[in-house]
């Protein structure tokens, strides 16, 4: 691999440098082939005999750097002062093979300090979850982070009962979160120029031909994060917690405590049960994310230069980017362009699912069934299964819609709209249910089926042969999705 250890080199009032905890008899859970080749971790004949016992905390390679990075946040919209890596170090910065920086993060991996009243251990039970939710969200098209795998042990972890332990190797092209320049601010002031200029020169160096590149790193950070959760809501993916700590400087996926993907549509869905308000609700994702920019931006006009309305002109292109960008992504969900027309379709759509509690994946892919039935058999029996679940009154609703979503697709190019609909609407998404089979097998020493669920979410947009009926399945209408502690 080509390390490039840069944080280490920055102000140590920003980490703390320590080596990974070991736990007791760690064993494989999985590795992940294809991020392993993107690393270049393949080619090192030492990493690839001793990925164990890396992932155990049991053997750190000479080219590692260990540390755990000090950060703040707003947890739930309040301050929650210094937070930091609680129980994961970053353990090295590399280049991959398409000259992207990547950190490597181990997650689990014992007590640092800046675990609080934590444990500094991760359970199995939510390092499967976060290890599909990155590899299904990658296959997926979001940008997100994903996993080179992670490993079960006989180290025993107290939640909510006694679980088993285990340590994910997390992959990210960044582990900086807006919650870091809150800890700056409020604890090391006189490092946010050079922060900063980090932040620029690693993950954003084309801002430095602006000719102000810090509003124009500002700008490009809102612009990314906009069209991450953007893309969130086109998938019907719910982060569940979305502190200021758990925001990525570069508008990617990170810290998958209790997320969860919709299944039957309820925009108003609350998938953190610690969530009483509702504030992390699927619908409110936009919203949060315009909130907690608001909230990182001003701690910049501590820099030369940099002003209120400086940073109003850095945050004004959230909400057009957010909307743009989806919904240009609905209309191609629907097989349709961009425009007024298709757009009412699609908001009308998106209605009839909400009143009829329909399955949001399943009812987008079961347009296929309607606008080429003869050649997409698997849709046509989803739209079978959606209209039987329509009352008679929403039976009427659906054929004028549908009537007038024809003859809107009929005035295009049918092929294309069919690319488009098989291209944007999955027919797998990481269920709740498909994760606890994986994990409740895993638990009891059989990761086949978490080999099975990978391999399933590795071709999301594919009919596949090792699919089950369950894979699809989504729970009865009257039935309440399933709330996920953020106990792991």
């Amino acid at each position: 691999m080509r390390y490039q250890n840069t944080y280490v080199k920055l102000d140590t009032r920003l980490y703390h440098e320590q080596p990974p905890t070991p736990l007791d008899n760690p064993r494989a859970g999985h590795f992940n082939t294809q991020v392993a080749e993107q690393l270049g971790w393949t080619e090192d004949k030492d990493l690839m005999t001793r990925w164990v016992e890396i992932l155990g905390g049991q053997y750190v390679p000479a080219e590692f750097k260990p540390l755990a990075m000090a950060y703040s946040g707003h947890q739930f919209g309040q301050w929650a002062g210094q937070l930091g890596d609680g129980r994961g170090l970053l353990m090295a910065q590399v280049i991959d093979s398409k000259n992207q920086p990547h950190d490597l993060h181990l997650k689990g991996a014992g007590l640092t300090p800046y675990s609080r009243m934590g444990d500094g251990r991760a359970v199995l039970r939510s390092t499967i979850r976060e290890y599909l939710c990155g590899h299904a969200l990658t296959q997926l098209g979001i940008p997100s982070s994903n996993a080179l795998g992670f490993v079960v042990s006989d180290t025993r972890v107290r939640r909510e009962r006694i679980e088993v332990g285990a340590a994910l190797m997390r992959v990210a092209d960044s582990h900086i979160r807006l919650g870091h320049v809150e800890w700056i601010a409020s604890f090391a002031p006189d490092v946010l120029s050079e922060f900063t200029d980090y932040m620029i020169d690693t993950y954003y160096p084309e801002c430095r031909d602006s000719e102000n590149p810090v509003p124009a790193f500002l700008t490009a950070v809102v612009e990314r994060t906009a069209r991450m959760i953007a893309d969130w809501q086109l998938i019907g993916f719910a982060h569940g917690v979305m502190n200021t700590d758990n925001l990525s400087i570069t508008g990617s996926t990170l810290d998958f405590g209790p997320f969860g993907f919709m299944e039957r549509f309820n925009p108003a869905w609350i998938n953190n049960h610690s969530d009483h308000t509702g504030r992390y609700s699927y619908q409110n994702q936009p919203a949060i994310g315009h909130w907690n920019l608001n909230v990182w931006l001003p701690h910049f006009m501590r820099l030369e230069g940099v002003t209120r309305d400086t940073l109003a002109d850095c945050l004004s292109p959230y909400e057009a980017t957010f909307m743009q960008h989806y919904q240009q992504g609905l209309c191609r969900k629907l097989g349709l362009p961009h425009g007024s027309q298709s757009l009412t379709l699609a908001f009308e759509w998106l209605t009839l699912l909400e009143d009829n509690l329909l399955d949001y994946t399943n009812s987008f892919r079961a347009l296929l069934g309607l606008v080429s039935p003869n050649d997409h058999p698997y849709e046509q029996t989803l739209l079978v299964t959606m209209t039987n679940e329509l009352s008679i009154d929403a039976q009427q609703v659906w054929q004028d819609w549908s009537t007038r979503y024809i003859a809107q697709v009929q005035q295009l190019t049918i092929d294309q709209a069919i690319h488009d609909m098989q291209t944007h609407n999955p027919v797998y998404i990481l269920r709740n249910s498909m994760a606890q089979r994986a994990i409740t097998a895993a638990e009891q020493g059989q990761f086949e089926e978490v080999n099975r669920v990978f391999e399933l979410l590795a071709d999301p947009y594919r009919l596949q042969d090792i699919a089950i009926d369950l894979d699809s399945t989504p729970p009865l209408p009257d039935a309440p999705q399933m709330p996920i502690s953020c106990s792991s």
